[in-house]
Parts: C-alpha cells; sequence; structure tokens
C-alpha cells in the first residue's frame, strides 16, 4: 500500500480520521470530524496519572497539571478580569509555569501570546502594545528587561515566575496567584473551533515582526494531521521501533516556536507522553538526559540534531531509547540524514517543512523515504494543497522551481492588526509562503531556498541552501552559512562563513566543492569562524549578523 491509499482508507467516512469539507474563516477546507472542539477538550481528554512534566527534579502528572491550569485559570479571571479574546502574554524559559500557563490561557477563550523570550526591551515593548496584552507571566530575566523598557504598556498586570528579586510595585508571584485561587473551577466559555487560540510572532527580515494568529481549528489540524501521516506511513510499510511503556520526548527547543510548542507540547497530549523540559540547549546534558530518561523521541533543527550525531560519533554514548530524530526549521544536509540513522541503532529520521502561519505542518518525511530522497521536506499533509506559481501566478508543472503556496485547515486566520500583511499575504485563497521550491514527479518537495536569500550574482540567481548543502558534505564542515556579498562588477558574490573541526585549505575546499556546484554557485569569499556560528532561539544560524559582518570584512 503506498501513502496515497493509506490516506485514503484511514479518512474515510466513520473512521476515526474521517476527513470533511467545511467552510471555516470564509475558507472551504478539508478538517477532521472528530477533532477536540477546542484546545480545553484536548487538555481534559489527555487527564491521567501519567508523568507529563518533567523539569529537573520537578514532576507533573497529566492529572495535576490539569488541575493548577484550570487553579491558575480561575484567578486570570477572578484576579484579573480576562475575558474571551483577551491576550495573555508569556514570556519566559521553558519553566513548567510555561505550559500551565498557555492551558489555562487557551481554556477559557484568551489569546496566548508565545513572546520571543530573547526579545531585549524595546522588542519585548513593541510586542506587548502590539498585542494588547492585559496580563504578562515572566520569568526573572524576562520582568528585568520590561523593567528596562523607556515606555511599558500601562495598565498591564504582571504574574512573576520564579522571581529572584524583590517584585515590583503591583506585581505578584505565582504562588502567590496559585495560593489564593481556591479550588472553585473557572467559568464554562463557549469556545468554538474557528475562534482564536494563540499569537506567536515572526521574525520578518524588515521592521516589525508580525503576531500571526491561530485559532483553536488550526492547531487541532496540525496535531491529528501528525497522527494521520504516522498511521498512514505504518500503512505503507514505515513502521518505528516500538519503546517502552510510556512514550518521552526532550523539550530542548523554545515554546514560543511551533516546533517547541506544537510538536514537542501539544502533541503530547494525546499521546500521552512524557516531555523533559531543558533550561537551554547544551548537547552534553542533553545526551545525559536522553540516557536517564529513556527519550524516545527528539525534534530540532540541523545544527542541534548535528550536534547529537557529533556526540555519539565521538563519545559512543547509550542513545539506543531514541526511536525518531526529527528535524525542520531548515533542510538538512544529506550527509547528516544518513548520518542520523547511522549513529542511533533505533532511530529513523524524519523531518518536514512548515511555518510558524501553518502551525508548523506543511510536508513531511521519514524512514526509508527519507533515506532515499535525504535533499526533500516529504509530501504534502492530508489537510492542505500545495502548488507551485512563478512570479505571474502561474501554476507551474512538476520539477519547476517557484514560489511555493499552500492552502488549508491548519493555516493561520491571519496577521494581528495588519491587513496590509494579510493583502499581500493571502491570494485567492493561497497563502504565499516566501519559499522557493518544486515538486518532482513522486510528489515530493524540495524547498530550494527563501525567495529574499538568494544571491544575484550577474543575473544568476544561486539558492544559498544548495551551497550550503554541498559545504557541509565535507567531513570537516561541522557548519555553514551562505549570503550575499557586494560586489561593484557583478552585483552580488557568494560568500560562505564555516565552521570546521580542523583547519581547511581554501583551494582544497574549492576543489571539493567543483564537482557538486556550478562554478559560479562557489562562494568567492570564505571566512572560517574558531567557534560554532551564532543562532537564533530555534536554532537557526542567525544569518543576517553573518551578512552584515562579512559586508564589512569584504566590502
Amino acid at each position: 500500500m503506498n501513502r496515497i491509499e493509506a490516506l485514503a482508507q484511514l479518512t474515510g467516512e466513520g473512521l476515526p480520521y474521517e476527513l470533511t469539507e467545511i467552510e471555516a474563516l470564509g475558507r472551504r477546507v478539508r478538517a477532521f470530524k472528530n477533532a477536540p472542539v477546542n484546545l480545553r477538550a484536548l487538555f481534559e481528554a489527555g487527564r491521567s496519572e501519567l508523568p507529563f512534566i518533567v523539569y529537573e527534579d520537578e514532576r507533573l502528572t497529566f492529572e495535576a497539571a490539569w488541575v493548577a491550569s484550570q487553579r491558575l485559570a480561575a484567578a486570570m479571571v477572578a484576579d484579573y478580569g480576562v475575558e474571551k479574546g483577551d491576550r495573555v502574554a508569556i514570556s519566559m524559559r521553558n519553566y513548567p509555569e510555561w505550559i500551565l500557563g498557555f492551558m489555562a490561557a487557551t481554556s477559557i477563550g484568551a489569546i496566548a501570546v508565545a513572546m520571543n523570550a530573547l526579545w531585549q526591551p524595546h522588542e519585548m515593548e513593541y510586542g506587548l502594545k502590539d498585542s494588547g496584552a492585559k496580563l504578562l507571566l515572566a520569568d526573572q530575566e524576562r520582568l528585568d528587561r520590561l523593567a528596562a523598557c523607556e515606555d511599558a504598556p500601562a495598565g498591564l498586570a504582571v504574574i512573576a515566575v520564579r522571581a529572584t528579586k524583590a517584585l515590583a510595585a503591583g506585581v505578584r508571584s505565582f504562588d502567590e496567584v496559585m495560593a489564593g485561587a481556591g479550588d472553585a473551577p473557572p467559568p464554562e466559555r463557549q469556545v468554538g473551533p474557528d475562534d482564536d487560540a494563540i499569537m506567536l510572532y515572526t521574525s520578518g527580515s524588515t521592521g516589525h515582526p508580525k503576531g500571526a494568529v491561530s485559532t483553536h481549528r488550526n492547531i487541532l489540524s496540525a496535531l491529528l494531521s501528525w497522527e494521520l501521516d504516522a498511521q498512514a506511513g505504518m500503512l505503507a510499510g514505515f513502521a518505528p521501533v516500538v519503546g517502552g511503556p510510556q512514550p518521552a520526548a526532550l523539550l530542548s527547543i523554545p515554546l514560543f516556536h511551533v516546533s517547541g510548542l506544537h510538536v514537542s507540547l501539544l502533541q503530547s497530549f494525546r499521546a500521552q507522553r512524557r516531555l523533559v523540559c531543558m533550561y537551554k540547549w547544551d548537547p552534553a546534558q542533553a545526551v545525559e538526559i536522553i540516557e536517564r530518561e529513556k527519550i524516545t523521541g527528539f525534534n530540532g533543527p540541523p545544527a542541534v540534531t548535528g550536534d547529537l550525531v557529533e556526540i555519539a560519533r565521538r563519545e559512543g554514548r547509550d542513545l539506543s531509547s531514541l526511536i525518531a530524530v526529527g528535524g525542520g526549521g531548515a533542510s538538512r544536509a544529506p550527509e547528516q540524514v544518513r548520518a542520523i540513522d547511522k549513529a542511533f541503532p533505533n532511530a529513523a529520521p524524519n523531518t518536514g517543512w512548515g511555518m510558524t502561519e501553518t502551525n508548523a505542518i506543511g510536508t513531511s518525511i521519514a524512514g526509508a523515504d527519507y533515506l532515499a530522497h535525504p535533499a526533500s521536506s516529504g509530501r504534502v499533509s492530508g489537510v492542505l494543497d500545495i502548488r507551485i506559481v512563478d512570479e505571474a501566478g502561474v501554476a507551474q508543472p512538476a520539477n519547476t522551481r517557484g514560489e511555493l503556496q499552500i492552502r488549508g485547515a491548519s493555516i493561520m486566520r491571519g496577521y494581528w492588526n495588519r491587513p496590509d500583511a494579510n493583502a499581500d499575504t493571502f491570494v485567492d485563497g493561497w497563502m504565499r509562503t516566501g519559499d522557493v521550491a518544486y515538486v518532482d514527479d513522486e510528489g515530493f518537495v524540495y524547498i530550494v531556498d527563501r525567495i529574499k536569500d538568494l544571491v544575484i550574482r550577474g543575473g544568476e540567481n544561486i539558492g544559498c541552501g544548495s551551497v550550503e548543502a554541498a559545504l557541509l558534505e565535507h567531513p570537516e564542515v561541522i557548519e555553514a552559512s551562505v549570503y550575499g556579498v557586494p560586489d561593484e562588477r557583478l552585483g552580488e558574490e557568494v560568500g560562505a562563513t564555516i565552521y570546521a573541526r580542523s583547519a581547511i585549505d581554501e583551494a582544497e575546499l574549492r576543489a571539493f566543492l567543483a564537482p557538486r556546484l556550478a562554478r559560479f554557485e562557489i562562494p568567492r569569499h570564505f571566512h572560517f569562524a574558531s567557534e560554532p556560528l551564532p543562532r537564533i532561539a530555534s536554532g537557526k544560524i542567525l544569518k543576517r549578523q553573518l551578512r552584515d559582518e562579512a559586508a564589512v570584512r569584504w566590502g
């Protein structure tokens, strides 16, 4: 049975993953008939005495997390007057309180604003004002940044999480709020599938970030779509190794990203999966956690999964509990895909393509398909449609590059208070992704690059991603970032910053790239870094900083 046949068998009438065409947000979409009505229903259905949240020596069961979240929800209503549709901002590390705050806010119909915890004071001030947040849950580091804001939002209520300093006037500690909440449940509110649930800010290339708002249906469509893809994969012959009595995931990605929030946290409720939270990414600590907690699943961008591969190669640690090593955020080099398969005896590599605006889903690929097509991001989800268009918006045939556009049940409602951005992003019901891609004859999607992440050298378009992939095939290269360097004659030349295990001769590297890239694609400028490349919170390499440094170095 192939994947298409498996999807048809699983989504038919009367089956758990039955798909039906409906109208939502003014769009015709395929939706799961048996999906939970909202996130509260998801949380409540997941109540059990199984371990859920693990942070250092702290442990909460699913039941304990539910009870605590409802106590917090009651306090949000009684003490802070949070109404349906109000924005509750969360800005902190991956503490258990992040999860409880999210559960509490969304279960009473508020919109959880997952703020970037690495924002500086001026960025934090913008996000709070732009979202119109009524309440903020923040840890000490974020409280310090709030205090440093030049013009903090007036009337903002604040709950301090794990504070280590004296609290500002009017700020209450999380423990105090919980102690005073009592046992009365929060009021039950009618929260429909198409009501707003979350707001996550996207890091645009210029200007202020935009708040992407998604509904309960958007999120739940993504969660059930991943389940459907996994079931279809097993019917089609891909059966992962069975783990222990309870699956366990390592949360190493910040929860303010969809890869952390959706893939790691929200999928855990229906899977009854234990979630082990890390304060921040540390490869050595991650290995210890995997061994101690018998982690079965791990998700991270290439730089993070690459760290695990390096440790597995170098130290021979016991990572046999892993049965799935997921990716996302950026394409893995084919060499890393093969290395994951070799480094972890029981783990099947998998990845996918998605965006904040799609609630992290789009395409996915795993197991034998991934090993056979290591440069692909997979096939499209069962609840989504994709197309490739040229600059005029004309759909393109297979194997032709163009902009990837997408539509379906998981696509966000739109950007918060940005009708201009919505008009630019949505075209005839399709969402413009800004990604350059093509689809092969078998339906596998290949993301070539971001539209704005091209080097245009003498009129030739060069995809930075393909050059990075070629560099990463070199056995000594650990990380590589490719960008445009201003050039008087050609407009732009190709530059690359490389972090390697040992010194590499530039001439030898060019010879290595010669059979892998066209001559004009081989970087003219190389910079060899002495330490790992800088990354943003999601684990992606901070290309903008490297590009700016290169402009000064070679300008």
